[in-house]
């Protein structure tokens, strides 16, 4: 099974723009384990509790972490909202926030007869 894997907004690429090219490169490793394996280990994929179905993309990238939040439209889309670099252990609650306001703009905007 292949996932296709979309950017909503601007956030991400903002975000993917001003990593350097080794992380860079480490994201999209990461991306396209998203998209071509099958069962992706909690490691790299991750639901939010307490969300609605907003998971987070985890990037390990020398001693920084970087986290991605999507959600899955149709089973095999995922749609990429925002990204951050990750501080400290909690997720920083703006950033949830964001990626649940990203996620309802899609779906409320998205084609009702298309992807």
């Amino acid at each position: 099974m292949q996932r296709e894997i979309i950017v909503f907004g601007t956030h991400f690429l903002d975000f993917f723009n001003k990593l350097d090219s080794k992380t860079k490169e480490k994201v999209s490793y990461v991306l396209d384990l998203v998209k071509f394996t099958s069962i992706i280990p909690e490691k790299f994929l991750k639901h939010i509790q307490g969300t609605d179905g907003i998971y987070e993309i985890r990037i390990k990238s020398g001693s920084n972490i970087y986290r991605i939040f999507c959600c899955f439209d149709k089973g095999n889309l995922v749609v990429l909202f925002n990204g951050f670099q990750k501080k400290d252990q909690k997720i920083p609650k703006n950033e949830i926030e964001l990626a649940d306001k990203l996620k309802q703009e899609y779906f409320k905007t998205k084609p009702r007869n298309g992807k």
